[in-house]
């Protein structure tokens, strides 16, 4: 069995918008987007096989491949992160 983490990011948040892409500095004192600190700690999980960043944004989708996430294209529609990770496995389909 295989073991995927999905990130749900949607720019269009009501109460912090763009906030996926916030900068946030960590405890090295390097400053990366909340999604990016997501997919790294995403990625340091141990017998995770595949991580994956969902998402309804050009911007987000632009970031998260520029530090090397895949990324699966979304709906707009998609109500809260829980509808936006299936959309994803959805159209993932049999390649998890």
């Amino acid at each position: 069995m295989k073991t995927l983490i999905v990130i749900p990011a949607r720019y269009a948040s009501t109460r912090y918008p763009g906030k996926a892409l916030a900068p946030l500095r960590g405890a090295s004192g390097l400053t990366r987007p909340l999604v990016q600190r997501a997919w790294d700690a995403a990625q340091a999980v141990a017998g995770i096989d595949r991580v994956v960043v969902a998402t309804d944004d050009c911007r987000i989708s632009d970031v998260a491949k520029g530090f090397g996430a895949e990324v699966v294209m979304t709906s707009s529609d998609c109500r809260n992160g829980t509808e936006r990770c299936a959309e994803a496995l959805d159209a993932l389909g049999g390649g998890i």
